[in-house]
């Protein structure tokens, strides 16, 4: 991303002063979808893209935002009880208050911000977001006393508090604690995780964006997570003598006891939780051993539990899914909490050009636009650039 083009925007609209300038990038999963929040396990990596903010302290009470890319200027106070109505600044806004609860006396301050997430990827800008303003405003007021989970945490309440999607910590995770060249295995339950170095010789990671729009806030996302805690509810009743608080604690037999009681949409979200739990371990061990190809199968698995049990594909995305299975690409799937967005693909080096040329030139004449090609490079986490 362009410092000089955040610098140049934000002296143009703050007095010809500069500040301090952070990034947090954006992410990409390997697999692992929509386990975070039933206390499974992700795979996740930050990217080389993300969102870069200047900001300085102003003196005051009042912070004032300016959004690059909208061309868009918010203000509001830092003690507002109601906070900004326009949808980006709430997340700034939540953040503010989530830091504060965190003990870091944020004052008034001045911001210019830019991303190159693309939007509706997948690829979490909203976290990117968070993220970067956590960063910084734990630099700026807090002399870095908050610890890294705690800045994940403040990004992910408030998603929860202050934007409507009741989301796990896997985005906030990756972005905060990214390492370049290195994927992160993370037990969403325990919250330890491992660095695994990601360099498949042989193989490119790129996303395909099927343009079709990524929306999360509102039921789709809620209504799964609802179906997902449905299921446990049932099967935490009839064992009260084990501790059952996600479906990561559940087990096969116990998801058929209750498949009748909750009835066949919940029994198949939770049929697909399950199973990625499983495809996540199997991945790890297979990462380790260099087998490429069982990763690969592992994606295709997920793609079609998202796609018939989870129910979170779209017509485009699952067209992608078979273009890459046609071109005998090793490993393809939806990424990203679904209903648009991306595929990420396990292509063998010697296959890549083909694949594009036809993903594109088969899209194109099936719905009028092209996918958007995004080579996946694995990036560093949160952190202040100058």
């Amino acid at each position: 991303m362009d410092i000089e083009h955040v610098r140049s925007r934000f002296i143009k609209h703050f007095d010809g002063k500069t500040g301090n300038i952070y990034h947090s990038p954006g992410r990409i999963n390997l697999i692992g979808e929509h386990t975070d929040y039933n206390g499974g396990f992700v795979f996740p990596g930050a990217v080389d893209c993300g969102i870069m903010a200047e900001i300085r302290p102003n003196g005051l009470n009042t912070v004032m935002c300016y959004a690059i890319d909208l061309k868009d200027r918010v203000e509001f106070k830092v003690d507002d009880p109601e906070g900004p109505r326009t949808s980006w600044a709430r997340y700034i806004y939540g953040i503010i208050q989530e830091m504060r609860a965190l003990g870091v006396d944020v004052k008034g301050f001045n911001t210019a911000f830019s991303g190159d997430v693309p939007l509706g990827a997948g690829m979490s800008s909203s976290a990117a977001l968070e993220s970067c303003f956590a960063f910084a405003l734990n630099d700026l007021f807090g002399n870095n006393k908050v610890s890294k989970w705690d800045l994940a945490l403040a990004g992910q309440a408030t998603e929860h508090k202050y934007v409507g999607v009741n989301c796990g910590i896997m985005d906030q995770f990756a972005s905060v604690f990214g390492q370049a060249g290195k994927l992160m295995r993370l037990d969403c339950r325990s919250r330890e995780f491992e660095y695994f170095p990601f360099d498949p010789k042989g193989y490119k990671l790129v996303l395909l964006n099927s343009c079709v729009k990524h929306e999360l806030v509102g039921s789709p996302y809620n209504d799964r997570r609802n179906s997902c805690e449905n299921v446990v509810k049932h099967i935490a009743a009839k064992h009260p003598d084990q501790t059952i608080e996600t479906l990561r604690d559940c087990t096969w037999e116990q998801l058929e006891e209750v498949r009748t009681e909750v009835g066949e949409e919940d029994y198949k979200r939770a049929k697909y939780v399950l199973g990625e739990k499983d495809r996540v371990l199997a991945v790890c061990d297979a990462l380790v051993a260099g087998d490429y190809e069982t990763v690969g199968q592992k994606m295709y698995e997920t793609h079609e539990g998202l796609s018939k049990d989870y129910d979170v594909s779209c017509e485009e995305l699952d067209y992608l899914n078979d273009i890459a299975k046609e071109c005998g690409v090793t490993g393809s799937r939806i990424m990203g909490g679904g209903f648009g967005g991306c595929t990420i693909n396990l292509v063998k080096d010697e296959l890549y050009d083909k694949f594009i040329s036809e993903a594109k030139a088969k899209y194109s004449a099936k719905y009028g636009k092209e996918p958007v090609v995004i080579d996946v490079v694995i990036g560093d986490g949160s952190r202040r650039i100058c």
